[in-house]
């Protein structure tokens, strides 16, 4: 997305929130708070606040599809969901949180917002966004047999939402993800030295993994990129695409493998439709949440809440 778009959608959020603020109940004083204001009247309600509109990120996600689903349980027809990326929606998020203004945005987790801000989930009490979810590796059927290095060390790649959200938060700072990748694979020796324990290098053999341009999968995609360059001898070539042509070019062979398959929930169509010509390696992170997030200096603790 251009700079333009960003900074354009960052500006008209901006110009939302304050004619909702100007409206019909009177206007904040500069330091009064987003949630000073929550539940005061239909003008000051969170949906004027917010103009009504959830910031979400690329079409077709797993997790727009599940905000879609969650705004029809929960009878949020005066709702949009505004599609853009991810770049976009973490843009919106920041201006908007600098501001101390109210937003509501789609989150997940392992994500830098919440390291780098103070966030909350929406409660879910119907459900829809699903329980917690894992990140699997899916490699192609045959890996095993043609590149049996690369396919020992991805399935022993292993690691936790705090370690991703470093890598996360050192992209999100100004470095390239191939630098963040790098820095981090040199502070856990330990950690990246189990992964590849007794593997043979592989010396030049190529190797193509796809990603989502989701800022959990480009660091860990570029963390495994990292290992099988520096420690297997690996040529790894990474390919960005949607989730779509992701598990597509995974299972028909295009690609070797990826490491950013949510599962259950999130990719669950393209599981289903594709699952019996791929070979799941099982998760490679615990711990994962989808939902509605907000600051936590809102006054709103349930999606339930944004019918009032």
């Amino acid at each position: 997305m251009k700079k333009g778009t960003l900074k354009g959608l960052a500006v008209a959020l901006g110009l939302s929130m304050v004619m909702a603020g100007c409206s019909s109940g009177g206007a904040p004083q500069d330091n009064q708070s987003a949630g000073d204001n929550t539940g005061a009247g239909a003008a000051n309600s969170v949906g004027a606040q917010v103009d009504h509109k959830i910031i979400g990120i690329d079409p077709g996600a797993g997790l727009m599809k599940a905000t879609e689903k969650a705004m029809k349980e929960y009878d949020l027809k005066d709702w949009e969901l505004v599609e853009g990326s991810s770049a976009a929606m973490t843009a919106a998020l920041t201006q908007a949180y600098k501001d101390k203004k109210p937003i509501i945005v789609t989150g997940w987790t392992p994500h830098w917002m919440f390291s780098k801000f103070e966030m909350k989930y929406l409660e879910d009490p119907k459900g829809v966004f699903g329980k917690d979810e894992q990140i699997h590796t899916i490699v192609r059927k045959g890996l095993k047999e043609d590149q049996p290095s690369a396919y020992a060390f991805l399935d022993n790649f292993s690691w936790t939402p705090e370690d991703m959200e470093k890598v996360m938060l050192s992209i999100e700072d100004g470095k390239k993800p191939e630098e963040a990748a790098a820095d981090w694979v040199k502070e856990n020796e330990a950690t990246v030295n189990k992964w590849v324990e007794g593997i043979q290098p592989a010396e030049g053999k190529k190797l193509t993994l796809a990603y989502v341009a989701w800022d959990s999968e480009i660091a860990s995609t570029n963390v495994v990129k990292t290992v099988l360059e520096q420690k297997l001898k690996y040529n790894v070539e990474l390919s960005q695409v949607e989730a779509g042509p992701m598990w597509v070019g995974v299972s028909n062979g295009d690609v070797d493998g990826m490491v950013a398959a949510w599962l259950p929930t999130t990719h669950a169509d393209y599981f289903e439709k594709l699952g019996k010509d791929v070979e799941d390696l099982g998760p490679n992170l615990s711990g994962t949440k989808l939902g509605l997030a907000v600051p936590s200096y809102m006054d709103i603790n349930s999606i339930e809440d944004l019918k009032k």
